[in-house]
């Protein structure tokens, strides 16, 4: 594909980025609100949607860091694990997120002196792994999903306590859960969905064993979720959605096969989804807007190099300046 010259788009298909970080800072300003009171048990996870969504921006300072801090830390339990918000039980997901913030505002330091400390943390996640299968549970009731394994494999990297875990053990379980068209499901025989394939790559790309992916039938079935319209499905037969932006195209940059598929086409769907008055990006163009879904358009737009954005890292969907300055690379 020949580069798009960005510039020349119409108005409404140039990313709105003002509106985008007005939004983001309104949203925890709607206590008075139903629908902020229905989504408390996604508090944690939606605080890294858009901390993530304003880094990219270019605007990390829109969310003051010391509020961030302290409301990531009210939200840590005596096992080490996060709540999705002060008073709700520990979780995989909301834990995963809570290191992510905290690496982003460069915290770690906070959570070795006013939180439970980063061991402790890694001590939780760990023993959520299934030492006969290698996967792992979201909580302790024990539902397990490859989107949990991802999770332990993504926070523990990050806090340095990979060696927490059995490895070897959980490389086998994704790669029991591969399917014939090259993508991988929630669970061994279960059929391919984008952000299984995602968590599945992203943790084999943590654990350094790609070789396990068959990359031409993976890419092939990843391009193939790209619609007439331009924007990408989870699976076969299903409405496209600016969310897979990122499943999809993050899998292919893994993979290599970005050019497998039409970017143009992908980043004015994207670009056509959100509101460009109020902020914020839906799923598909017209539909409301939300946090979720401006995370991962703008992290897709990241990828797709649009202009002004600052580049996402593909496997852990953060800036890749904060994954250099934790990993060193």
């Amino acid at each position: 594909m020949t580069t798009q010259n960005f510039t020349s788009l119409p108005q409404e298909l140039q990313l709105a980025t003002s509106a985008h970080v007005k939004y983001i800072q309104s949203l925890d300003s709607r206590k008075d609100e139903y629908d902020y009171w229905l989504t408390e048990h996604l508090r944690l996870n939606g605080l890294y949607w858009g901390l993530t969504a304003l880094h990219l921006l270019g605007h990390p300072e829109a969310l003051p860091r010391a509020e961030t801090i302290d409301f990531v830390l009210s939200c840590q339990h005596e096992n080490g694990g996060f709540g999705a918000a002060p008073g709700h039980d520990a979780h995989m997901l909301s834990t995963v997120s809570a290191v992510q913030i905290l690496a982003m505002v460069d915290a770690f330091d906070d959570l070795e002196t006013r939180g439970r400390g980063k061991a402790q943390v890694g001590k939780y996640i760990a023993s959520l792994q299934n030492r006969q299968t290698g996967t792992f549970a979201g909580d302790e009731w024990g539902e397990e999903d490859t989107r949990f394994l991802y999770g332990a494999f993504n926070a523990l990297s990050l806090l340095g306590l990979l060696h927490l875990v059995d490895v070897d053990k959980a490389v086998d379980h994704i790669a029991a859960c591969a399917n014939f068209d090259g993508g991988y499901g929630v669970s061994p025989g279960a059929e391919s969905h984008s952000g299984q394939i995602f968590t599945c790559v992203a943790a084999l790309t943590i654990a350094g064993r790609k070789e396990l992916i068959d990359v031409d039938r993976l890419g092939r079935w990843l391009s193939e979720r790209q619609i007439a319209g331009g924007g990408l499905n989870g699976r076969p037969e299903k409405k496209e959605d600016v969310c897979y932006s990122w499943w999809v195209l993050s899998s292919l940059e893994m993979i290599g096969k970005t050019h497998w598929i039409d970017k143009e086409k992908l980043t004015n769907f994207i670009l056509s989804s959100q509101d460009t008055d109020k902020g914020g990006i839906s799923d598909r163009p017209g539909d409301m807007v939300d946090v979720w879904h401006t995370c991962f358009g703008i992290a897709g737009l990241s990828l797709l190099e649009y202009p002004g954005l600052e580049p996402v890292d593909e496997v852990y969907c953060m800036p890749k300046s904060t994954i250099k300055r934790v990993l060193g690379r």
